[in-house]
């Protein structure tokens, strides 16, 4: 067994699985299997039958060499929401590599992936991958906000690396694929890279209906400093963010997720309390 110091040095290990099932009446946390500190206490119905859940990281933040690896499950006809209690952080590293890997499968159930943010240090080298399949008629909401830096005390990210990568698929077949390197200070002044904004989010949902998409463009206009951009392709709908504020991306979302909710969820929104701790 290894000692304390040697965990350290080499980085800690976790693995968390969560299987969600349909039972009379509403959905469970059927399967809970964890390895090092990554946890999830309990489920809680403010919603009645849909079951939410607050993933935990008790070491508060992610360290050189930690490797973090999250796989949920959703069966059929059952319906989740995943979020987190707080932003998860990306520490300085002296040069390995961490790493958060999550697999998302929904198998004709629902869906709604709505972690806060990842905040990468400046001097991190992280790595950050989620692969999303879904089957039959499965619908999904999710997103991801990165803050490389902190802006809030005017430290950029000049130094380190992120690499984020996403990839999506229905049926075995491709919705999305995308992955985005942060290393050079071309990466994060190009036009074509994050010109200078240390926030970048996005939020992928099924959806079919155009017309909504109309509505949203409409509801969600563009702010001072921060650009949003909404697409839907193939019946993806995809929002985009740019800008200096993990404060004002979540809000955006949150606002886009409550009018999607009602069409892809078939729920009014209800925020997770843990939002508003």
């Amino acid at each position: 067994m290894s000692s304390l110091a040697e965990q350290h040095e080499a980085g800690w290990y976790a693995r968390l699985q969560l299987g969600f099932q349909r039972r009379p009446g509403r959905t469970v946390l059927a399967e809970r299997t964890r390895q090092g500190p990554l946890a999830v206490q309990r489920s809680f119905y403010p919603e009645g039958d849909l079951c939410h859940v607050y993933l935990l990281h008790p070491p508060g933040g992610v360290a050189g060499g930690d490797q973090l690896n999250i796989n949920i499950h959703v069966a059929e006809q059952a319906a989740a929401l995943i979020t987190t209690p707080g932003a998860t952080k990306f520490y300085r590293s002296v040069g390995p590599m961490a790493r958060q890997q999550q697999q998302i499968t929904v198998e004709g159930g629902c869906l709604e992936w709505l972690p806060q943010e990842n905040i990468i240090f400046p001097g991190a080298r992280a790595e950050l991958a989620t692969r999303v399949d879904l089957h039959g008629d499965a619908r999904f909401i999710g997103w991801e906000i990165n803050c490389l830096g902190r802006p809030v005390v005017d430290e950029q990210f000049n130094h380190g690396s992120a690499s984020f990568a996403c990839h999506l698929f229905r049926d075995g077949l491709p919705l999305l694929h995308e992955r985005q390197l942060i290393d050079t200070e071309q990466a994060l002044a190009a036009a074509a890279g994050l010109r200078n904004q240390p926030v970048l989010g996005t939020l992928y949902a099924t959806l079919a209906e155009r017309s909504l998409l109309e509505k949203l463009r409409a509801t969600i206009p563009l702010r001072d400093q921060h650009a949003i951009g909404l697409t839907l392709v193939d019946d993806l709908f995809i929002a985009r963010y740019l800008g200096d504020s993990t404060e004002t991306a979540r809000r955006l979302f949150i606002e886009i997720w409550k009018i999607l909710r009602p069409v892809v969820v078939n729920r009014p929104p209800s925020e997770p309390r843990i939002w508003n701790t």
